[in-house]
């Protein structure tokens, strides 16, 4: 098979251009303990009342699309603003089931948990937490819950 010269350093500039800029990622160890305890944080943070401290568990480009919400919250400021409501009941999470996976410098939980509130109602919801490594802490990078339907 003949291919022009022309071709052929473009093809060999290519394949070497790709390597040249190859970047290389350095995965941060992590274990499904260390992902579980992940919400325990979320969870204690919501347990200070202070939606600041709720909101420093989310990377800067994260998404929340909450449970008591139609709202997807994109900005730090929108994350405040629904945790300040939320906090309002002192809420308490509890995981009922879950599904961790884990990928170099990302992580998800997904599963079931249940919210129980100070004047005693609670919602159960879905859940799925997707994380991401920033280099010295695990974040959110999205947050999706949602109430259970009433019937399967």
């Amino acid at each position: 098979m003949y291919f022009p010269r022309t071709a052929v350093v473009v093809m060999l500039a290519c394949a070497f251009t790709g390597h040249a800029y190859a970047k290389s990622e350095v995965c941060h160890a992590t274990t499904e303990k260390q992902v579980a305890s992940l919400f325990d944080r979320w969870n204690a943070s919501l347990q200070t009342g202070d939606p600041q401290k709720v909101v420093a568990n989310y990377a800067s480009k994260s998404i929340l699309l909450p449970t008591l919400s139609n709202k997807p919250r994109l900005t730090a400021d929108e994350k405040v603003d629904y945790f300040k409501h939320f906090l309002e009941h002192k809420p308490v999470g509890t995981i009922n089931s879950r599904a961790i996976e884990i990928n170099c410098n990302s992580a998800s939980d997904s599963g079931l948990y249940t919210f129980k509130f100070d004047d005693g109602s609670e919602v159960k919801a879905r859940y799925t937490y997707t994380y991401k490594w920033d280099g010295r802490q695990w974040l959110i990078s999205s947050h999706h819950s949602s109430a259970m339907p009433e019937k399967n």
